[in-house]
């Protein structure tokens, strides 16, 4: 949702006086508010309901533009999300507004690291939500503490602790993220209070139409891929995929496709049972009559597409292999049994059916996430 590449230094910043001119003053505004997309079009320096100074653009997405402004009545920073121009959108928007009102008036007391809605209000046909402000998200921390090498254990199981707890608020209030990534999970400025936010992708427990590319591939359950029923558990195993993310500085599944997704999927957890396979709406473009997987790999010479047949039987990367050469050999003895942990709590946050992944409640019990190792 934000990325901290700040297009423009604030320091440096000169007022648009045109921003707040009545549309009557100003006719010509008219025309170029929004983009060809539907974006609006923002001028640093802009006052936004007569109240939000912007600052700068922190970035955009498929639903919005987000920009980082200044609350005028109460000096602080905020984050505001722009809905795009477009009725989708603007439904779409409405619908992450339920949602996080839902979420705030469940976590009354702040404790489940949700990011907070401040307010909303609708400026010039767009429906602006207004979030707190956080410094950076967790891909911005991988990329400057922990590029190629990742985090630290302790870090990740601070990290973990408050995801899952996010998790649970989710869980309780009967919603699903569907979009868990480092991307949408962010962090303060000193680094030690993270928020899950962006619920632009999220849906209501009982909603979950069956598509094959709900959640950021990566980050893609298996369940969604093969096109079974889902719920909670989608968001647990995109929670594991983005913690061993944290700790590695690897992407755990970096499947090009679907069907590289399950390949990949495959090579660290084994093969899928008869019974999942079967119940699957797209098992057909993965698996044949058999139960044998049908990999679509690409030829290096030619870069043609060709379908292999693959018999998987166990795993050939497991988790723990991984994790072990991904730890530096000068850890301590306590973090030695956070790293055994941390291993036992993946495997288990990335069972192949969700029936039997661990729920965020159980997470939070794990010796892994409360420190008893």
């Amino acid at each position: 949702m934000f990325s901290t590449e700040d297009i423009t230094d604030p320091q440096t910043l000169l007022v648009n006086t045109t921003a707040n001119v009545p549309i009557s003053d100003n006719p010509s505004l008219l025309d170029n508010w929004d983009d060809s997309e539907g974006y609006y079009n923002v001028r640093i320096g802009e006052i936004l309901d007569n109240r939000y100074q912007t600052l700068s653009n922190l970035g955009r997405g498929v639903f919005s533009a987000v920009v980082k402004a200044k609350d005028l009545q109460t000096s602080e920073e905020v984050a505001i999300k722009i809905i795009r121009n477009n009725e989708t959108m603007y439904k779409a928007g409405i619908k992450e507004l339920g949602f996080l009102k839902k979420l705030m008036e469940t976590d009354p007391d702040n404790k489940k690291h949700v990011i907070r809605l401040l307010r909303h209000f609708e400026y010039r046909n767009h429906l602006c939500l207004v979030f707190e402000s956080l410094s950076m998200n967790l891909r911005d921390v991988l990329k400057k503490y922990g590029k190629d090498v990742g985090i630290s254990i302790k870090a990740v199981r601070v990290y973990a602790q408050q995801l899952f707890l996010s998790l649970s608020l989710l869980k309780r209030c009967n919603i699903l993220h569907a979009d868990i990534k480092p991307d949408n999970v962010l962090v303060s400025e000193s680094k030690n209070i993270l928020k899950l936010c962006d619920l632009g992708s999220a849906s209501d427990a009982s909603d979950n139409e069956i598509t094959p590319y709900l959640v950021s591939r990566f980050y893609r359950a298996p369940e969604i891929i093969m096109g079974l029923s889902y719920d909670y558990a989608i968001d647990v195993w995109s929670a594991a995929c983005t913690l061993y993310e944290m700790f590695t500085g690897k992407i755990l599944f970096p499947g090009r496709s679907n069907n590289q997704m399950l390949k990949h999927i495959m090579e660290v957890k084994g093969r899928f049972s008869n019974k999942m396979v079967r119940k699957g709406q797209f098992m057909l473009q993965h698996f044949d009559e058999d139960n044998n997987f049908i990999s679509v790999e690409i030829d290096r010479l030619s870069n043609k597409e060709f379908v292999k047949k693959m018999t998987i039987v166990k795993p050939t990367r497991d988790i723990k292999t991984r994790i072990m050469n991904a730890s530096s050999s000068g850890v301590t003895e306590e973090e030695g049994r956070l790293i055994l942990a941390f291993i036992d709590f993946l495997d288990k946050c990335l069972m192949l059916s969700p029936d039997k992944r661990m729920t965020p409640k159980e997470a939070l019990a794990h010796p892994f996430i409360t420190g008893k190792v």
